[in-house]
């Protein structure tokens, strides 16, 4: 396969249709920050394609760069000593290339972001009102009583209780779930075309977290925004993404619609996450299979496939040891594995899925 092909094929993996003009495309992008042990590749040739009004659930384990590549779409490694290369097309205008006035222009008005942990993503020192109000008039020339009006407006959309009344309340006196929809409110203010949610109920309980989730849902089509989420957990995307990258190591090692990748993945990675995921759908009598072993380091990958460590099909005669693997062009969908593409079909039919 040609290399024009082999970028085709692996962008396709994320875009939903081909047919539909990609909001955000993000080409062969690479942040690595210099550290005095090393170069830390935190984000590593990650390409993938986000259509307008579509949802890319982004996954993988702590430290396989799901949060290092929403900051890079944001623009946050400007000014820092990360190293930033490859294209984040927004629209078709490379992210990576404008002005930091552009760019400040655009961070909120066209992408915003709902952060992990609010408490520190919101003032302290500044009732929520007022920063929303500030979020507002950064990019609307209006009156402090119109932003008001609108701010009410949203923390109402957002499910606060008696927003008016809330409006002249501090962070620390929301609980966790109604910060959270405050921060949604923020991200959501300016009528963004793309919302980045970083983890966005990993400190919440569970049913908080379903609250969350629905809201983003409900949200999304209200507004038409297109949602790229991160988490670790297969079980949060599973409802509400269209399409889901699988990362580790900094890399992308499988892409593909939500139904391929539940119902059918073929990178034993993913297969580690599925077996690791709880089922409420059925009677399950034997432990979940967590993924053993840990999480390589950034600085100092292992040769070949970067999984090759933790996983119990690779083999010296598959080169898994020496040969970093490209994506799989036999595949319908894009794969970096080196086992063959029929063997990765009867491994999972035969020994994977009847474990799930």
């Amino acid at each position: 396969m040609s290399t024009s092909a082999t970028t085709d094929h692996a962008a396709r993996g994320a875009s939903g249709s081909g047919d539909v003009p990609a909001l955000l495309s993000v080409r062969e992008l690479r942040v690595h920050f210099p550290t005095e042990d090393g170069v830390v590749k935190a984000v590593d040739d990650l390409s993938f394609d986000l259509a307008p009004g579509a949802t890319l659930g982004i996954v993988g384990e702590s430290g396989s760069g799901k949060s290092v590549t929403s900051q890079a779409i944001m623009g946050l490694h400007r000014g820092t000593r990360a190293k930033v290369g490859g294209q984040i097309l927004f629209d078709g205008v490379d992210l990576l290339t404008i002005s930091d006035e552009e760019l400040r222009r655009r961070r909120g008005q066209d992408v915003a972001m709902v952060f992990q942990d609010p408490l520190s993503a919101l003032h302290p020192y500044y009732t929520v009102g007022n920063q929303l109000v500030e979020a507002y008039r950064v990019h609307h020339d209006v009156s402090k009583q119109a932003a008001r009006a609108r701010v009410i407006e949203m923390l109402d959309r957002v499910g606060i209780p008696s927003p008016q009344a809330r409006f002249g309340n501090y962070p620390h006196e929301f609980s966790g779930g109604m910060r959270q929809r405050a921060m949604i409110a923020m991200a959501l203010i300016n009528d963004p075309r793309l919302i980045i949610a970083d983890e966005p109920t990993t400190a919440l309980d569970v049913t908080v977290q379903a609250q969350i989730l629905d809201l983003l849902v409900g949200l999304q089509k209200e507004f038409g925004s297109s949602i790229i989420i991160i988490t670790h957990d297969l079980g949060v995307v599973a409802e509400m993404a269209d399409d889901i990258l699988v990362m580790y190591g900094g890399k992308a090692v499988e892409r593909g619609d939500a139904d391929t990748i539940f119902y059918s993945p073929e990178h034993p990675y993913a297969w580690g996450l599925l077996r690791s995921m709880p089922r409420m759908d059925r009677l399950r009598t034997e432990r979940l299979v967590p993924i053993a072993g840990n999480p390589p380091s950034l600085i100092n990958l292992p040769t070949g496939c970067s999984f090759h460590p933790r996983c119990e099909y690779a083999t010296a005669e598959l080169g898994c040891f020496t040969t970093a693997p490209p994506f799989d062009a036999e595949s319908d969908h894009p794969v970096r594995c080196l086992i063959p593409h029929t063997e990765r079909l009867d491994i999972f039919e035969n020994s994977v899925r009847p474990s799930l």
